[in-house]
């Protein structure tokens, strides 16, 4: 069924004819982008691309980044979403890895030059042989435009069109292991479409909603939770290249925002600017805080901010394709705060034991999910794969919750190591590995402690190796700003003589969370 992918939804859409995007002044409907994905992939199907290649995607949130996800998801490509904070050594690893063919990027970022990276990279990226550039990439690659400005071949583009399945890989999301080696989520048609679905009828999102389109699009919560939900539901979608809070309230009051979901780092930085009353906020009907718990206080400053408005949680990742457990729309203030949500949709949701067995409510176990949303596993990952997808179709998350008798789950802590910052997963031992490269450095270990603006912030214990000079705090942030995103760069180095040791010689990380800071 063609409406089962992606492409088939933009489709439908496009046949009522609403706005999709708002683009400064500009309103592009939903049958002016669905032409225009029609030409993208054309260009696509033009330059060799075919149904199972896989696309590096790397830009911000704009309608042209949106239009070659569209297109390549049209012909049956798969997306490979990077984020523009990524540095060399995960664009190398995630490209390589996932046997990109073909990038789409912008040519610089953040003052990062992606354009001249690409081009260094040609030997370390032997499969990578198709470059398209969102503005002027180096002599002889693509641009987006032309790209985009291809005359489709109504036979060949149908033919890769119907092709597609709902079970077709649509995106190879990564995302860091504890094993230090990112993941690469395999997210579909199917189940970017279940989750999106589920959250739109939650909602009740229609076509009078307009989403702020701040969250990363290369991450579920922003293709996902504020794409896709607003494509099903027939919503439009204000896109923001990058995430400020002035830009956001400026965005929100433009464009009449009404469903306005962030993480809670960034409620926390739209309410505490000076001009927060001067923005009209009104339109907004709903807002979501997902990525991390909302605290009390944030959830009260968060009503007190946008007064009359309820504040709802969400629970999702990439392995769900985006939300699969939410607040229902009664909660009150007090179980809002205090719980993830239910899970939603058909989806299911169980809590197991050590021994795999299902929990009683009220007991602490690993929070597993089963349905739609699910991810087809790890790219080329069986071992991991088998790890979390269970044969019989459930999902073990690796987070640790009660379920209560109505179904509403707690959080009681995650089972790896995993700390959120600003909205962001950091795993620690990815960090340790980068820094014990360090010719100065013997042994690292990283936590999560608590921040009050981003949540949690990393946190590292460095051992310096014998009979070298120590590396100082600054030589460590720079070394890690050269070779990590800048969220997982820790906020702060403690050099140390030792760090505190399990009987089996493991670094006891409970015990060094109780060192003082």
């Amino acid at each position: 069924m063609q409406a089962m992918t992606v492409g088939g939804a933009l489709a439908d859409a496009a046949r009522h004819d609403g706005v999709f995007l708002h683009d400064g002044d500009r309103r592009i409907t939903y049958a002016e982008f669905d032409a225009l994905t029609d030409r993208v992939a054309a260009g696509l199907l033009a330059r060799g691309v075919r149904r199972g290649d896989r696309i590096g995607l790397l830009g911000l949130n704009t309608p042209q980044w949106l239009a070659a996800f569209f297109g390549a998801a049209r012909i049956g490509a798969v997306l490979v979403t990077l984020n523009v904070r990524y540095r060399e050594r995960e664009l190398v690893h995630m490209l390589g890895q996932s046997g990109a063919r073909t990038v789409i990027s912008v040519d610089e970022a953040a003052g990062f030059d992606f354009a001249g990276f690409f081009e260094s990279s040609r030997e370390a990226l032997p499969g990578l042989t198709d470059h398209v550039f969102f503005g002027e990439g180096p002599a002889g690659d693509a641009s987006f435009d032309a790209l985009a400005a291809t005359d489709a071949d109504p036979a060949l583009l149908a033919k890769a069109r119907d092709a597609v399945t709902a079970d077709d890989p649509l995106v190879i999301l990564y995302t860091s292991g504890t094993t230090g080696r990112p993941k690469g989520a395999v997210i579909t048609h199917g189940g970017i479409l279940a989750s999106a679905s589920a959250q739109a009828a939650h909602f009740s999102m229609d076509e009078t909603d307009v989403l702020l389109g701040h969250l990363p699009f290369n991450h579920v919560g922003g293709i996902t939770c504020t794409v896709m939900a607003a494509l099903v539901a027939g919503s439009s979608v204000a896109p923001l290249p990058a995430f400020g809070p002035d830009a956001a309230l400026r965005a929100i009051e433009r464009h009449r925002v009404t469903f306005l979901g962030a993480v809670p780092t960034m409620f926390v930085l739209m309410l505490g600017r000076d001009d927060f009353a001067d923005h009209d906020v009104s339109s907004v009907r709903l807002c979501t805080a997902g990525g991390s718990n909302v605290e009390p206080a944030l959830a009260e400053a968060i009503r007190e901010g946008f007064p009359g408005v309820p504040l709802y949680g969400l629970y999702g990742l990439s392995e769900t394709s985006g939300a699969c457990v939410l607040s229902p729309v009664d909660d009150d203030a007090e179980t809002v705060t205090r719980t993830l949500g239910v899970v939603v949709g058909d989806f299911e949701a169980r809590v197991t034991g050590p021994d795999g067995a299902v929990l009683p409510s009220g007991e602490v176990g690993e929070l597993e999910i089963r349905g739609g949303c699910v991810a087809g596993g790890y790219w080329e990952m069986p071992e991991e794969t088998a790890a979390a997808f269970r044969a019989d179709g459930w999902l073990a998350t690796g987070d640790m919750v009660v379920m209560e008798p109505d179904g509403h789950l707690v959080l009681r802590g995650r089972k790896k190591e995993m700390y959120i910052q600003g909205g962001f997963n950091v795993y620690p031992v990815e960090i340790e590995n980068v820094l014990t490269a360090h010719p100065g450095v013997a042994m690292a270990a990283g936590i999560g402690v608590p921040d009050e603006i981003l949540g949690e912030v990393g946190h590292c214990y460095v051992v310096p190796r014998p009979g070298v000079e120590p590396p100082t705090e600054e030589e460590l942030t720079a070394y890690c700003r050269e070779r990590l995103a800048d969220y997982k760069v820790p906020r702060r180095f403690v050099v140390t003589d030792d760090v505190p040791l399990t009987p089996v010689g493991k670094i006891n990380k409970a015990e060094l969370r109780e060192r003082p800071a």
